[in-house]
């Protein structure tokens, strides 16, 4: 409240007692040189807030701070995000349209009664002294309180250059209100007020039904932003204090009771539950959550109670890194948008020269009077709106991004997506992504006149191997601990880097490790006995007690369940699987026959992967490559399509143009069948929105009026262009209901 109280330390204000806040330094700066600084505060305000604004013609334009729309020039409005109680966005579209609608309706009814055409069509009349004058300013009242909004649209595409359909509803109105004007005070005829009136209030009545629909294209978005509670428990000073989310700091605890959301991202330090993530993962099962586990705000405690460290707060966290993806994707435009762009721009100019030739045409050529010749005019332009064009595209990607974060996948740029329905190849990295990236045990193999079972084994190998940190270690380690076999404990023991360890574990000397350590300790005599080729594609661990071979343990890096289900799948959509992976070729080509890949790349170094993924675009394939994002940052972006996979909390992956949320690959069988249900009603929509042109604009040009006498009143006409729209929108909208399965 007084920004000229300034502290470099926390605490209130000594003027008002408020709660003194963090300075922006914008706002700092904006003070020191006397602008507004009340006015960048707010919007700075709003903007941590995150408030975001759109336009409320134009569903693709989301930007996180007030202004004008980069196409219309219309001010963009907050989004009806759940902190706005007063009616914002396209909410307040609606309204604004459904006001201006209700208010001029009663004035419309009343000017369509005082026409002359009207009173002769129904054989009524209604006639008293300068009547004419009450229709004059029943009708200046509708056109002005009823086309300010279209007349301000119009100003705004045309300071960007940029004219389109409020420009052309804009020009319609007002050449019926200039004409109407005329017959008025210059020359005696019938005017076309009630036409004019008619037009505006079915604009105003398509618009208001038009916004509404978009509004629940767009509302997803604002959905995600609800998932976060307002309120968190702050564990303070050994009690609980409720406190707004926002106003949660890293390292703040905060208690999680059974069956509430949590707050924000963190880190369990106490408690054990599961928790619901489905809405920000994808992933439908509840995870089970212990002590050192990672948590996302908006996902649903449900048995236990937790407290967690918050880790990320404001733009880190997770649904806001999401919400910042689904954006973008909004923002970014397919190749078939940038083509309906082009062809509305050129409707305008098509709509305006069919305008002008059929006045001239029924004025001059087929005479039929001025009026006739007007209205036709009037017709054929308001007919030729390009608005359900504009929208065709738009509101599918709105969708589309929405209903993808519901799947746990995350649209970065339209482009890969549209390009993803097309693929021949998709090119899996193995580790972490077809296999968990984690050693299990397979097999526990016996030598010859072994006294030991086979527990025993693992259990010496575990009480070596629990003081390394490789992964093959680890693997043995935690079988062991699954078995529930106990570790006796080791001493003397040594590490060779590379090849293995040993210790004294009882009385014995026990040496685990692969066959390099075996031949440098002069074991030569690594028999089994069963056939070697039962175990290719395995890593073998040896296992020696006291100079003497007792067997040996076989892992293998864990295939994940999903993998065969999303190879099969992959395979009936036509599109061939790649694996690239650094193993030798024995394992790479095991996992590969396992899973009925059709091409393996093994040996492969990190910096040659992109080389593998030009040897496929060279042979002609559309190739996606399936990484984590980080290592295979390469190979993703010179792919047509990167895609990377279990990115988790961490979604702001830079070289992906799609981020899929879980490690699982069925995930990408769900990102192409995303991509083609949305080529699916892009083209539907297109072929509505182009088809609908085709045909009204010679209708409502008079082509079947000499022979059938049909014509398109400019009502009937603005009638038809809202309805296309409304159209447009309403089978966007049925994508939402799509199952990404094929």
């Amino acid at each position: 409240m007084h920004p000229e109280v300034q502290n470099t330390k926390e605490g209130k204000c000594p003027k008002c007692g408020m709660n003194l806040v963090e300075q922006d330094t914008k706002i700092y700066q904006a003070m020191r040189q006397k602008t507004n600084p009340a006015h960048i505060l707010e919007k700075t305000a709003q903007k941590n807030r995150g408030v975001l604004y759109t336009c409320p013609m134009d569903p693709d334009v989301v930007l996180d701070s007030p202004g004008n729309c980069p196409k219309c020039g219309m001010e963009l409005v907050p989004m009806d995000l759940p902190e706005q109680e007063e009616h914002t966005g396209h909410k307040g579209a609606e309204q604004d349209f459904r006001k201006r609608f209700l208010v001029t309706l009663p004035f419309v009814i009343m000017t369509m009664f005082l026409s002359p055409s009207i009173q002769n069509w129904i054989v009524f009349s209604i006639n008293f002294p300068r009547a004419e004058w009450l229709v004059f300013a029943l009708g200046t009242f509708i056109f002005f309180f009823g086309g300010i909004p279209f007349f301000r649209a119009a100003k705004g595409e045309l300071s960007h250059q940029n004219p389109g359909m409020m420009t052309l509803v804009a020009f319609a109105i007002s050449v019926a209100y200039l004409f109407s004007l005329a017959t008025t005070f210059l020359f005696s005829g019938e005017s076309l007020y009630w036409e004019m009136a008619t037009l505006i209030s079915v604009f105003l009545l398509g618009h208001f039904l038009e916004v509404r629909a978009v509004r629940g294209a767009t509302g997803a978005l604002a959905e995600l932003a609800k998932m976060t509670p307002p309120m968190a428990h702050l564990v303070h000073n050994g009690g609980i204090k409720d406190i707004k989310t926002n106003d949660l700091r890293i390292n703040n605890q905060v208690l999680i009771r059974p069956g509430e959301k949590i707050p924000i991202d963190g880190i369990v330090i106490d408690g054990e539950s599961a928790v619901e993530e489905s809405m920000i993962t994808g992933e439908s099962r509840p995870i089970s959550k212990h002590k050192g586990d990672q948590v996302v705000g908006g996902s649903l405690n449900q048995d236990g109670s937790l407290i967690i460290e918050v880790s990320k707060i404001g733009a880190d966290t997770a649904i806001a890194q999401i919400m910042r993806l689904i954006r973008d994707a909004q923002s970014s435009k397919p190749n078939v948008q940038y083509l309906a762009d082009r062809a509305a721009a050129i409707l305008f100019y098509v709509a305006l020269t069919a305008g002008i030739v059929s006045f001239v045409v029924w004025v001059f050529i087929l005479p039929h009077g001025i009026i006739f010749a007007a209205t036709v005019a009037v017709a054929v332009i308001v007919v030729a709106c390009p608005h359900a064009l504009g929208l065709a595209i738009p509101t599918v990607t709105t969708i589309t991004s929405t209903l993808g974060a519901k799947n746990g996948i995350l649209i970065k740029d339209m482009k890969g997506l549209e390009i993803a329905r097309k693929l021949s190849y998709v090119v899996f990295d193995k580790t972490g992504t077809l296999t968990k990236g984690e050693f299990g045990v397979t097999d526990i193999i016996l030598a010859h006149n072994s006294k030991l079972q086979t527990q025993d084994l693992l259990e010496l190998a575990a009480a070596v191997e629990i003081n390394s940190q490789h992964s093959i270690a680890q693997g043995i380690v935690n079988e062991t601990k699954k078995r529930g076999l106990k570790m006796p404990a080791v001493r003397e023991f040594k590490s060779f880097p590379g090849k293995g360890a040993r210790g004294r574990v009882n009385s014995g000397e026990v040496c685990v490790g692969n066959r390099t350590l075996m031949e440098e300790l002069g074991i030569s005599n690594l028999k089994f006995p069963i056939s070697d080729e039962e175990f290719e594609g395995k890593t073998p661990v040896y296992v020696v007690i006291d100079k003497h071979f007792a067997g040996a343990i076989f892992l293998a890096d864990i295939i994940r369940e999903e993998s065969k289900e999303a190879i099969q799948r992959l395979h009936e959509m036509g599109i061939k699987v790649a694996m690239l992976t650094g193993d030798i070729h024995d394992v790479a080509n095991e996992v590969g026959k396992q899973l009925d890949i059709d091409t393996v790349f093994a040996q492969v170094l990190p910096e040659d992967k992109v080389n593998k993924i030009k040897q496929l675009q060279t042979q002609g394939n559309i190739v996606a490559m399936v990484g984590d994002g980080v290592n295979d940052a390469p190979s993703l972006t010179q792919s047509h399509v990167g895609i990377a996979i279990g990115a988790g909390t961490d979604v702001a992956v830079e070289s992906a143009s799609i981020v899929l949320m879980r490690n699982d690959p069925m995930d990408v069988v769900k990102a192409i069948a995303l991509s083609r249900k949305t080529n699916n009603k892009m083209v539907q929509n297109l072929a509505w929105a182009t088809g609908y042109n085709v045909f009204a604009i010679p209708i409502a040009a008079g082509v079947l009026y000499p022979a059938l006498g049909i014509l398109l009143e400019p009502q009937w006409a603005a009638l038809l262009m809202s309805a296309s729209s409304i159209i447009v929108v309403l089978n966007a909208l049925l994508l939402r209901r799509a199952k990404l399965t094929v």
